[in-house]
């Protein structure tokens, strides 16, 4: 059962990213817009039944850049990186209003193909899920399924590029026809980073990506975002906020449902604007 989408947003025509506005009554503190934001949400409100998970969370995502979440747990983070790929619509009851506006086009319009979207749109998970495929397979699965290669040496070398760019080529090389599976969980999460740019995304969504690892294989997926970022646009979920302060270059902090400030990372944790944002950094509570 897919999540209901408000009518008048989900069938609205495209809306240049430029023209649209701040919800209105937003308290959020801070420039919630970028100059060329590659994604726009305005007044995005999530409904899981009756409860209103998500309220009138307005924020743009940059081009080249890592935004980080950061806040206590429940607080919406994760249902928010769940909106920008509709991974919501999965949830029984869930329900989603406003406008999440990536290139001039409303992803929640009706005539939006998910499956395209989610192409774009890459998702890095909390606990490393490879599938039940050799590591070749692995990263394969994505451009074969979307048609990206022609042929088995295109596909060779797509594989090869992702494994490579995922930090991960140099150690398996030598055995692409094994599992995934039996890869440590560091290799496997950036087997599954692999996978997800193997498709050429344009962002990539990562929900506490580092949750499950130990400090080394940590700061290789942390070396490994400032690669990427490069590439994409990299929206990370973290509980950690040496984490946040190491790869972002804004951070946008939650509490209960609400997106309560967002500003340059280094402004944040220094000298944040909002006594909840404060309270929350120095420990006081979360």
């Amino acid at each position: 059962m897919s999540a209901a989408i408000d009518s008048q947003s989900s069938a609205s025509p495209a809306t240049p990213a430029a023209s649209l506005p701040v919800a209105e009554g937003i308290k959020t503190t801070g420039r919630v817009t970028v100059d060329n934001p590659i994604i726009c949400a305005r007044g995005v409100n999530v409904y899981y039944d009756d409860k209103h998970a998500l309220r009138d969370v307005s924020i743009d995502i940059g081009r080249n850049e890592v935004l980080a979440m950061i806040g206590p747990s429940g607080c919406g983070k994760s249902t928010f990186l769940r909106t920008i790929n509709r991974m919501n619509d999965t949830i029984p009851g869930a329900r989603v209003t406003g406008q999440m506006v990536m290139e001039g086009q409303n992803i929640y319009d009706r005539r939006q193909d998910v499956v395209q979207l989610r192409a774009r749109v890459g998702m890095v998970f909390q606990k490393p899920n490879p599938f039940p495929k050799t590591i070749y397979e692995n990263v394969a699965y994505g451009p074969r399924i979307h048609g990206l290669a022609a042929n088995r040496a295109e596909l060779d070398e797509i594989v090869h590029t992702s494994l490579r760019r995922a930090g991960l080529w140099e150690e398996v090389k030598e055995r692409l026809a094994q599992p995934g599976t039996g890869l440590s969980g560091g290799q496997q999460q950036r087997l599954c980073i692999a996978r997800a740019i193997a498709v050429d995304p344009e962002v990539i969504l990562m929900d506490e990506p580092c949750s499950a690892l130990d400090p080394i294989a940590t700061a290789r997926i942390e070396d490994l975002i400032d690669e990427l970022r490069e590439s994409y646009a990299i929206v990370i979920v973290t509980h950690s906020m040496q984490q946040a302060a190491r790869v972002s270059q804004r951070t946008a902090y939650f509490h209960l449902g609400d997106l309560i400030e967002v500003g340059e990372t280094d402004r944040i944790f220094t000298n944040p604007r909002h006594k909840l944002t404060e309270d929350y950094i120095t420990g006081r509570f979360g």
